[in-house]
C-alpha cells in the first residue's frame, strides 16, 4: 500500500486534492491554519526528480516546469502544499 493510499484511508472523511503524477512524492497531510482545511503535502525535491526521470527533463527544465505548472497552479483552498525539502 502506498503512502497516498494509507493517507486517503486514514483521512477517508476528507476530500484530499492530489497532484496527478506525483503520488510517490507525498509526504503527508497538513491542516492550513487560516482555513482549517486539510491538504496533501508533497516533497518539492521528489516532484523534480519525478519530472526528470519520468519525462526526461533536465534539472533546470524540471524546476521551471514545476514552478510554473505545478506549484504555481492554484486550484482552490484544497491546493496541496509543496515542501522545499532539498536540504533535509
Amino acid at each position: 500500500m502506498t503512502k497516498l493510499e494509507m493517507l486517503t484511508e486514514r483521512y477517508e472523511d476528507l476530500e484530499l486534492l492530489k497532484a496527478d503524477g506525483f503520488d510517490d512524492a507525498v509526504l503527508g497531510v497538513a491542516c492550513v491554519k487560516q482555513t482549517g482545511v486539510y491538504v496533501l503535502v508533497y516533497s518539492r525535491t521528489k516532484c523534480i526528480e519525478i519530472l526528470m526521470t519520468r519525462d526526461g527533463m533536465t534539472e533546470e527544465d524540471a524546476q521551471e516546469y514545476f514552478d510554473f505548472n505545478v506549484e504555481g497552479a492554484y486550484v482552490g483552498e484544497k491546493t496541496p502544499i509543496w515542501v522545499d525539502d532539498e536540504l533535509l
